[in-house]
């Protein structure tokens, strides 16, 4: 077999693409398609796939380095009978440049007239893409560069850029639809009566990497080498950054580091505003921005532990790493206080051996889960403050009128909090049977991202592990989170005799700064009288 360099394909007229991630090492064997080496550019992420199967001989680059069309990526010990080494890559539609003003001279305009342009989705690299996000909203005035919508294909995902400096007058598209060249997209009122209409094609558009068979891969956080602005703590980032390439632009411009800028934008996105407000916070020295960031903590020193013994590195999972950059802000952002509380349910868990057969018949099993969850909904709308939030402002709760409650799952590749919605408004045997199916749709990697979102509240069970008691973290931006523990049989006085009861160790984490300690104890009161005597539910 001859051993051929794989060298990297066109990469859509980008240069110098940053490698985020090496997918193969020496030695192993892949087969065509699978990936190589993920790239990231300020346009998209991309995967570089294999041209053939073989054995992997040597790589030749690394995570970190640049990586330009031509180079190569590694040595492989091609398959008899494979594809050629170095199989033609589609190429990547070009992104098609303005005319310069030699080329076409602008008309003389009246700056005090505006018009009303239309603009249409330009060339985007393919036959069609999803709309995943609307970054602007009519009356919203943009920039020319400011990102209008958010495409994701098979290929890639990828902003569509503003042509024009406006007002936002009509959007014409929609998240969730498909888009493809030539749709209309928004229209604008440009200062100025003489501007002449954008055609498409005019449009600067990011183009993805060109392979016809490249997957898209999400968002990675790409660490940025900067002097730190004045007043701002450097740290090491400790989760994914989700930014559009604009934003990227400007952070590295004025010299942020993505990764400590929290996100206002959909899904956390990090928009031009939040960077803006960061540096804003950073330079004023506020306290309550510099505790963002964990200003003034010492970084743990590196140790090596290889020199006490033998030892194995096992990079952790994308789900693992991100649920710890939560946890991490979460502990940083919120002083929390733990109340523990042991409850009395050995009526609950008679009433709850009665409904076997019922249960049975209704096709579900009956754990103590669904009457949790059903007195925690009691319960929170009997004390709405815990089923709040602090507003972004500081200074407003945000009070919500309906009661959805995560529930924490251990799957094998890390914790996933599916929602359940509307908690109050189902009964037991629906309750029962919605948790074990978002539970193994949790471990089976296929929760849908509104299936996660939107909780207001949340339990989490340690009961099969045992234990009698534990602190969880709360899951911001909610204010409380209920930890469960093991169920044990205790004597407990009943004014004459020491009888046997079924207690279950509850704790109640909550953010400080919303919840005070009598608002949590008449919560937990409250919580227990209902799981102590399930008649309560009724009332």
């Amino acid at each position: 077999m001859a051993i051929e360099k794989i060298k990297a394909p066109d990469l859509g007229g980008a240069e110098n693409v940053e490698i985020i991630e090496v997918c193969v090492s020496a030695g192993d064997t892949v087969e065509a398609e699978d990936s190589l080496v993920v790239v990231e550019s300020d346009k998209a992420s991309m995967e570089i796939p294999a041209p053939k199967a073989g054995k992997v001989v040597a790589v030749l680059v690394n995570e970190g380095d640049s990586l330009n069309e031509g180079d190569v990526i590694l040595e492989l010990e091609a398959e008899e009978g494979g594809a050629e080494a170095e199989a033609p890559v589609e190429p990547a539609p070009e992104v098609k440049e303005e005319a310069s003003v030699e080329e076409t001279p602008a008309p003389v305009v009246d700056p005090q007239v505006s018009s009303i342009q239309s603009y249409n989705i330009p060339d985007i690299g393919g036959d069609s893409a999803e709309v995943i996000e609307v970054c602007v909203a009519v009356g919203d005035e943009v920039e020319e560069g400011d990102s209008l919508i958010v495409l994701e294909s098979d290929k890639a995902s990828m902003e569509v850029p503003s042509p024009a400096t406006g007002t936002i007058k009509a959007i014409l598209i929609n998240e969730g639809d498909t888009a493809s060249a030539g749709l209309p997209l928004v229209e604008m009122e440009i200062q100025g009566s003489g501007v002449p209409a954008v055609k498409p094609e005019d449009i600067p558009m990011p183009t993805p990497a060109a392979d016809a068979k490249q997957k898209i891969t999400e968002p990675k956080q790409v660490t940025e080498k900067h002097q730190p602005v004045h007043g701002m703590t450097e740290s090491r980032p400790t989760g994914d950054v989700y930014a559009g390439p604009s934003v990227r632009k400007l952070a590295r411009e004025i010299g942020v580091d993505l990764a400590i800028v929290p996100g206002t934008g959909p899904r956390g996105r990090i928009q031009k505003a939040d960077v803006k407000a960061f540096i804003k916070d950073a330079l004023a020295n506020k306290g309550v921005g510099q505790a963002t960031v964990g200003a003034g903590i010492p970084q743990v020193p590196e140790i090596d532990f290889a020199q006490f013994g033998d030892i194995r590195l096992e990079k952790m999972s994308k789900l693992h790493k991100v649920t710890a950059a939560n946890m991490h802000r979460s502990w940083l952002n919120v002083p929390h206080v733990t109340a523990f509380d042991d409850v009395d349910i050995t009526d609950l868990e008679e009433f709850r051996g009665s409904l076997k057969k019922e249960a049975e018949k209704a096709g579900v099993k009956i754990t103590p889960l669904p009457f949790l969850l059903k007195a925690l909904a009691k319960a929170l709308m009997a004390h709405p403050k815990m089923n709040s939030s602090l507003h972004a402002d500081g200074e407003h709760l945000v009070y919500k009128d309906y009661v959805h409650i995560g529930m924490a799952v251990d799957t094998p590749a890390g914790l996933m909090v599916p929602v359940i919605r509307d908690v109050d408004k189902k009964s037991i045997f629906e309750l029962a049977a919605e948790t074990v199916e978002l539970a193994q749709k949790a471990k089976d990697r296929k929760l849908k991202p509104q299936e996660m979102q939107g909780g207001t509240f949340t339990i989490s069970s340690l009961g099969a592990m045992g234990g009698t008691g534990f602190t969880p973290i709360v899951n911001t931006p909610e204010v409380a989170i209920l930890g469960v523990s093991k169920l044990s049989v205790k004597p407990v006085w009943d004014g004459a005799n020491f009888v046997p009861k079924k207690m279950l160790p509850l704790s109640l984490s909550y953010d400080h700064r919303v919840v005070n300690g009598a608002d949590a104890g008449r919560f937990f009161v409250f919580l227990n009288s209902i799981l102590q005597d399930y008649r309560r539910l009724a009332l």
